[in-house]
């Protein structure tokens, strides 16, 4: 199974910006769609961006102006360029490829606090 690992978490203020990176060990060409996930304490662990081979992005209505998907296949990577964070964006976030049933990162922590 092709491992996912992600990183670029942290700790940032409101308003500031964190670019997440997701490694995959193998071609990323294998995943029809990658995602971004996240999951906040208490809560159910939500889709908040995914982006297909063929370049189409979709986003959570939330993050929708603010956050950016994007991949590079030649680096078997993608990306989530988050701007303009506010504390609900505070969560664990998980690289996935290939849906639900496919593969997870072991998540990085997001905390957006002053």
């Amino acid at each position: 199974q092709v491992q996912l690992v992600e990183s670029g978490g942290g700790l940032v203020q409101p308003g500031g910006s964190l670019r997440l990176s997701c490694a995959a060990s193998e071609s990323i060409f294998s995943f029809y769609v990658m995602g971004w996930y996240r999951q906040a304490p208490g809560k159910q662990r939500e889709l908040v961006a995914s982006i297909t081979i063929t370049g189409n992005r979709n986003y959570r209505d939330s993050v929708k102006g603010r956050f950016c998907i994007s991949r590079d296949n030649a680096k078997n990577t993608v990306y989530l360029q988050m701007d303009s964070l506010r504390s609900e964006d505070t969560a664990v976030y998980y690289c996935n490829g290939g849906g639900l049933g496919g593969s997870w990162g072991q998540g990085t922590q997001v905390t957006v606090s002053s």
